[in-house]
């Protein structure tokens, strides 16, 4: 499954147009790490999900991609954040700016994005749309926490790790189709059904995400990495809470002491894959699928419809 980039093709132009304006400093190192920020940007996945959202309501207008560029600038800030916390050297393939300029400018960098997304919203008196997204920051921000939190005891039950991701992800992307269907709705009924259709499309998305650790033909290659850094995930919380103690005692003393052991790392994926893990977070990412495509239909057909739907399946389908 693709993105719908040609059903958007001049209107991201127009957003990487406002977007580089938006960062753009007069301190030459800031302007230097902006740039090299912005050059290595992934799919921009948030920012089509709020020019879609506002398609599907009216003709994109400037609002819509003010709130497209303020969305991605908290993006790129937690991005920025989540390098220094997670101490991690790459990013996409190439070095993190933590890497090159490590932890004191990062969080200035992050610090700095936040600044001129709120300054963005101001300006133009976009108040609506700035506290959508200052609301999504909130639960990023007590979704991390609570992840944290628990993450220590390795007892995770599953409707606290839907919390967890709802906050720390899914909010984001629910904001992000709610600014883009205020901007050129101004209705608040819409504005909640578009909110509800980004929240069960970002509750897939990390759904997905967790499948990547484990061996799949849906999924492809497992890297462990989430057993490397201790997160409990979808399909590790269901077999932690499906399997026999003795071996539910093993597979914890395994992720908390010995988690960078490759064939270790490597017989817990296997008791996940045996146990059913994997197959149940699918059912879920499935679940969470269909429940955002049945919110989508209650809109009229269109092109971004259509175009919002195949986000839906990219977000579930992609490889990587």
């Amino acid at each position: 499954m693709k993105l719908p980039t040609d059903l958007l093709k001049a209107e991201l132009q127009v957003f990487e147009t406002r977007f580089k304006d938006a960062v753009r400093s007069n301190a030459p190192l800031l302007d230097r790490i902006m740039r090299y920020i912005v050059k290595r940007k992934g799919k921009q996945l948030r920012p089509m999900f709020v020019l879609l959202s506002a398609k599907l309501n009216g003709e994109i207008n400037e609002p819509a991609y003010r709130a497209a560029s303020l969305v991605e600038l908290l993006h790129t800030a937690t991005l920025v954040h989540d390098d220094v916390v997670d101490d991690s050297m790459e990013r996409r393939g190439f070095f993190s700016p933590y890497a090159l300029w490590k932890a004191k400018a990062n969080v200035l960098i992050g610090d700095y994005l936040l600044a001129k997304g709120l300054l963005l919203s101001l300006d133009n008196n976009d108040h609506q749309i700035l506290h959508i997204l200052s609301d999504a920051v909130r639960k990023m921000s007590e979704g991390e926490l609570l992840q944290l939190e628990k993450a220590r005891s390795l007892n995770l039950k599953e409707d606290i790790y839907y919390e967890i991701i709802r906050n720390k992800t899914a909010s984001l992307l629910a904001s992000a189709c709610a600014a883009g269907a205020w901007s050129t709705s101004q209705n608040e009924e819409i504005t909640e059904r578009m909110r509800l259709f980004g929240e069960k499309t970002g509750m897939a998305f990390q759904i997905k995400d967790d499948l990547f650790d484990y061996a799949s033909e849906n999924v492809g290659k497992p890297t462990g990495n989430d057993i490397k850094e201790k997160k409990l995930t979808l399909p590790l919380i269901y077999t932690l809470n499906n399997i026999d103690k003795e071996t539910k005692r093993k597979i914890i003393y395994i992720v908390k002491n010995n988690n960078n052991d490759k064939q270790k790392v490597k017989w817990v994926i296997e008791q996940v894959e045996r146990t059913g893990g994997i197959s149940y977070a699918i059912e879920k990412m499935n679940l969470f699928k269909n429940e955002a495509l049945s919110v989508l239909n209650q809109f009229p057909e269109s092109d971004a419809r259509e175009g919002l739907k195949d986000m839906v399946l990219f977000v579930t389908d992609r490889k990587y």
